[in-house]
């Protein structure tokens, strides 16, 4: 059976997120699955990775800089090497993504960066992924003994194993080297304790509000809470300081790939459609009928976002949504 190793990140610390369930629903259909901890799972972490299907935790810890992404490659080459495995998957970060190319260089592996699914083929790793501004459909096989993927948000529906299983915690003696040269001068960590809204990264729903909010972002956000959804903007609105940097989303902001994208306001520059075009499912709310975003959209809504929007909210509250 292939052996594929998923690295944890912080989860080890905070609970499983719904991006890590997903990788490691996709992980279980590919062979066995060891997880990666960097500090002691809890007795409830380790019951819900069982959950997933997950047979083995091993444990390491990192020196400091643990942030670093050299640093933190050379623990997942020594779980690789521990236990044999043929697939590593990350879910994906600007972090992970960074980690996981340190992680097939020094393993001399291919390299899959945000694909939507992955399958084995003769032994072969195969992903899937779009590319161009999601213009392309594309798929890559990795021809390596060794196999590196991030896999990118909402990709599969997360689902737990059929048969739970109690998983081998083990710990993992790893001698791992800071680069020279390499130094923590500074570190902000940002508070997410009061966050109700799902990541704008990793959201299954985002609702983005555009120049077309004239800076009012309210109905964009009651309709994001009435969904359960993540909010995001565009470039213009950053630079107006409507909202801040993180919202942004776009090919220099943040990439997302939900199931719904729920534009409203936004005429949908390159930069911006660029950002978005991994979405399921897109819904325009525009007055211009012939804006770029509603010529992309699957479902198109032409009229006042304000009005619309809220009538979206009383419809789905009527509905206990």
């Amino acid at each position: 059976m292939t052996g594929v190793l998923v690295p944890l990140g912080s989860d080890a610390a905070a609970g499983l997120r719904p991006a890590t369930r997903e990788v490691l629903t996709l992980a279980r259909d590919l062979g066995e699955v060891t997880a990666l901890a960097h500090t002691t799972p809890t007795a409830d972490l380790l019951a819900e990775l069982g959950s997933y299907g997950v047979t083995r935790v091993l444990t390491t810890p990192l020196p400091e800089p643990a942030s670093a992404a050299a640093v933190a490659a050379q623990a997942v080459v020594s779980a690789v090497t521990e236990v044999s495995c043929a697939v590593v998957l990350f879910t994906s970060s600007f972090t992970t993504k960074e980690i996981a190319a340190h992680t097939a260089h020094r393993l001399g592996a291919g390299l899959l960066i945000d694909v939507g699914g992955v399958h084995l083929d003769g032994g072969r790793l195969v992903g899937g992924k779009r590319a161009f501004g999601g213009t392309w459909e594309t798929v890559c096989e990795v021809r390596t003994e060794v196999a590196v993927a991030t896999v990118t948000p909402n990709a599969v529906m997360a689902r737990p194993a059929p048969q739970p299983t109690v998983p081998e915690l083990r710990d993992l003696p790893a001698e791992i080297e800071v680069p020279p040269r390499l130094e923590l001068l500074e570190r902000t960590v940002a508070d997410h304790s009061g966050d109700t809204r799902p990541s704008l990264a990793e959201a299954a729903i985002v609702v983005s509000g555009g120049r077309g909010t004239f800076g009012d972002f309210e109905p964009v956000e009651e309709l994001a809470d009435a969904l359960g959804a993540a909010v995001g903007t565009t470039r213009d609105c950053v630079e107006e300081g409507w909202l801040p940097p993180e919202a942004m989303v776009g090919q220099t902001g943040t990439t997302v790939a939900p199931r719904v994208y729920i534009g409203a306001g936004i005429s949908g520059a390159p930069h911006h459609i660029g950002g978005m075009a991994g979405a399921g499912t897109v819904v325009a709310v525009n007055i211009d009928d012939e804006a770029p975003l509603v010529q992309l959209a699957d479902f198109a809504v032409i009229g006042d976002l304000s009005s619309v929007l809220a009538d979206a909210v009383e419809a789905l509250r009527e509905h206990g949504g």
